[in-house]
């Protein structure tokens, strides 16, 4: 395994060499490799959000890192140039999904070097092909962590739009802080991961995925809720094991979740509910259970107590259930009503 492990090292320092001769934005944008000298016993594959780049998982990937796993946070094909990029000159976005898959089916088996089981996770269009993965192959996946999921937009009229127009489209948050990324796109490029939304949710209908965290919030203007607990309510119905949480409205937690950097105050909250999951083998039921019970004031003593899970519950789920559900801001929402 040792040999696995020095190859795979070579490997990644290949990747930042090619890195280094494509002329990326900034070094924001650069792939992030958090590797122990040895085979831990999992391993996490993040992928960040559409025309964004690595940093989007820094803080989480850190977090797993210190807990003793490795942590791969590759940038994406097209993604993270330089350039002056413009309706005339549009930055380099792949517009066939093939190009994507094989991105991410090639840095599985690179993962599977490093760690006894892969933990896939992505935000927006990352969730989207962390979804796709881990319905496609549930068992090369331990768990996945999908992070606001693109399943499709806020308003179907767009939609519609992205369906049919060639079209250069700006960010309506272009200048926000945080933002390594483009800041504008040709549609076409979004389309591809638009199509695959609907592809995942035809392929949840009656298929057993890998365990999956959905995390969602009510302040996201960006995707659709109604479609991201639709998908959820297919999941979990073939994969017990799968669990949803949507942050409260009030909160404030847009689209880009998973940094302070990127306006999301709340990016611990964020990190602790995922390693709950990782760490822990409770089902949807029994997760949704004793969030009822928290947010009733009782203890997590008692509900521990009451519910007898007390040889299934992570230490991690602990600090989850104190830091969330002890907040009056936060609500667990149940998919199913």
């Amino acid at each position: 395994m040792k040999v696995g492990i020095q190859n795979t090292a070579e490997i990644l320092e290949q990747v930042h060499q090619v890195e280094s001769t494509l002329g990326l934005k900034n070094e924001a944008c650069r792939s992030k490799f958090l590797i122990h000298p040895y085979f831990t016993s999992k391993v996490f594959l993040f992928l960040h959000g559409f025309t964004a780049g690595p940093y989007q998982f820094e803080p989480i990937g850190q977090a797993f890192f210190n807990k003793g796993y490795n942590v791969l946070i590759p940038l994406q094909p097209g993604h993270g140039r330089s350039g002056n990029w413009s309706r005339q000159n549009p930055p380099p976005l792949p517009t066939d999904i093939q190009i994507y898959q094989q991105f991410l089916l090639k840095w599985l088996q690179i993962a599977k070097t490093l760690g006894q089981q892969v933990v896939i996770g992505g935000l927006s269009t990352g969730g989207t092909l962390a979804a796709w993965l881990a319905l496609e192959h549930p068992q090369e996946i331990d768990r996945a962590l999908l992070f606001t999921p693109y399943l499709a937009s806020r308003y179907s009229l767009l939609d519609q739009l992205i369906k049919i127009l060639p079209i250069y489209f700006e960010w309506f948050n272009k200048d926000a802080s945080g933002n390594f990324g483009y800041k504008g796109f040709c549609l076409k490029a979004l389309r591809i991961f638009l199509q695959l939304a609907g592809e995942v949710s035809e392929k949840a209908q009656g298929c057993v995925s890998a365990p999956i965290l959905m995390v969602c919030s009510e302040a996201d203007r960006a995707v659709n809720l109604s479609k991201q607990q639709d998908f959820f309510r297919k999941v979990v119905k073939e994969q017990p094991k799968s669990w949803y949480y949507c942050f409260d409205d009030s909160l404030h937690i847009e689209h880009r979740m998973m940094t302070k950097l990127e306006d999301n105050d709340y990016e611990e909250l964020v990190i602790t509910l995922a390693k709950a999951f990782v760490e822990s083998d409770l089902t949807w039921v029994e997760f949704e259970q004793i969030a009822k019970q928290i947010t009733q004031g009782q203890t997590y003593d008692q509900i521990m107590l009451k519910l007898n899970f007390d040889g299934q519950v992570s230490q991690q789920l602990s600090a989850m259930m104190t830091q969330s559900f002890g907040c009056e801001d936060l609500k667990c929402i149940n998919p199913d009503s």
